[in-house]
């Protein structure tokens, strides 16, 4: 009741007025699996909303830091690529938002699932990739909760796969062996009330959905009122009423008559005691109804109109401050699950390379937004001459300038064909002379030798 009340006017909450009488109640549609299963397939906003900001996730993938070597990071770039690990995270960043919780199996050739994940113990091509499973086919045994004080105290230890036509199916598997997801995260007693999941993108949406849905099958119903004809007989009713069935064909005949030659040049004729109208209705307004009801559902997905809907900028908006703020988003979201995607990363490179993963192993996630050509010439042209510059005043060995000329590569292209063993070689040049070009002086580039040479003339063909 706390807030500005005038009991004479019955303004204010609780003073006997209707907006006294509104409130908020539980509509669980969380719990409702067949029904999330049905808006779903059904409607194609719930399917935007569950599927693009999974997507988006995880389409520009990682760029791998902390690795000296070139070709070990290409060969960990192709093997997620190759176990489609990007596309099994997609699936469980999808159904977590779409039925509130869900689980992504690491499935290790050769270990038990119910006992602690060993990453050390993960041998060579042993990591066969992520299976992705919603809530419904798991089932959380919080008999035996983790007490032990990590970021999963409280979460059950072991999750126990529902018997069915699926892989793992009746098995206990630990926790360290799964990537868990929530769809959006609940307070402690409805997180209990959900077996400890989080609740569907669905329900807060569901009210808006449903009210922008029937206004647009109701506007799609008017257009078959759009233009009535309107035909006014006199003793209609009694011809109708009565037994007389020649008079009723008569009737139906002038009808059919007058829909026949009733055209653009055609003529309608009824009797002088007859009247014919035509009414039409107008749609105006209906546009701006949908675009709020529209507009509220983007809000409450936090997914842009142009991105939501397909939608183009209207007025004086580019869509551009939209899709920045979106891929802001995007990225907090990603932040959160860095840890599991850290987690999949050292035990790919485990299994990859046959060696435990080094400690400098780390990632950014790719940029959403895409550079133009000429944004990555000028990239290319001052990560070079940064690199020359500190080669030609001996801060760099040649070996190194070339490691930091292919690193690159992935941003903008340039000097990807410095292969691993031109960088060998280069270990093995003398030190670099203790002088060199002093600050401010122009940089020459054809110090750093004829592999860097040809390779910037293929660059410039």
């Amino acid at each position: 009741m706390d807030g500005y009340v005038n009991p004479a006017t019955r303004t204010g909450r609780g003073q006997g007025n209707l907006a006294s009488a509104g409130g908020y109640a539980f509509h669980n549609w969380t719990r409702n699996r067949v029904q999330l299963e049905a808006a779903y397939r059904s409607s194609w906003i719930i399917g935007n909303a569950v599927d693009c900001i999974a997507e988006d996730m995880t389409r520009a993938g990682i760029d791998i830091r902390g690795l000296s070597d070139a070709h070990e990071k290409s060969e960990l770039q192709s093997e997620i690529s190759r176990l489609g690990l990007w596309s099994s995270i997609s699936d469980v960043v999808k159904w977590s938002r779409l039925f509130g919780g869900a689980l992504g199996v690491l499935m290790i050739d050769g270990q038990n699932v119910t006992e602690p994940l060993n990453e050390k113990a993960i041998s060579q091509g042993s990591f066969r990739g992520i299976y992705a499973i919603d809530r419904w086919i798991t089932t959380p045994d919080y008999s035996k909760p983790i007490i032990d004080l990590c970021p999963q105290v409280g979460e059950p230890e072991f999750y126990n796969i529902v018997p069915g036509p699926w892989p793992f199916s009746g098995k206990n598997i630990h926790y360290s062996r799964v990537i868990r997801m929530d769809g959006i995260r609940l307070p402690l007693y409805q997180r209990q009330y959900e077996n400890g999941w989080g609740m569907s993108i669905v329900e807060r949406i569901f009210d808006t959905l449903t009210a922008f849905d029937s206004s647009t099958l109701g506007a799609a119903q008017l257009v078959y009122k759009a233009h009535l004809r309107v035909m006014k007989i006199k003793g209609y009713k009694e011809v109708m009423a009565g037994m007389n069935d020649a008079a009723k064909r008569g009737i139906k005949a002038q009808i059919d008559n007058i829909r026949q030659f009733q055209s653009n040049e055609g003529m309608s004729v009824i009797d002088s005691e007859d009247e014919l109208r035509a009414d039409t209705y107008s749609f105006a307004g209906l546009n701006d109804i949908l675009m709020q009801f529209a507009q509220q559902i983007a809000g409450a997905t936090k997914i842009p109109l142009t991105r939501l809907m397909g939608q183009s900028p209207a007025g004086f908006s580019t869509g551009e401050s939209d899709i920045r703020q979106y891929q802001e988003g995007i990225a907090q979201r990603q932040e959160q699950h860095r840890p599991v995607v850290h987690k999949i990363l050292r035990i790919t490179y485990q299994s990859k390379m046959g060696k435990p993963a080094p400690e400098e192993l780390d990632f950014k996630y790719g940029s959403l937004w895409g550079i133009s050509d000429e944004e990555k010439s000028t990239i290319m042209t001052n990560r070079t001459n940064a690199v020359v510059g500190a080669f030609d005043v001996g801060l760099v060995t040649r070996s190194t300038a070339l490691r930091e000329l292919r690193s690159g590569a992935e941003e903008d292209g340039a000097w990807s064909s410095i292969t691993p063993e031109e960088v060998d070689e280069a270990d093995n040049d003398p030190p670099p002379p203790s002088e060199g070009v002093a600050a401010g002086d122009p940089v020459d580039a054809g110090n750093l030798s004829a592999p860097l040479e040809a390779d910037s003339t293929r660059q410039r063909e």
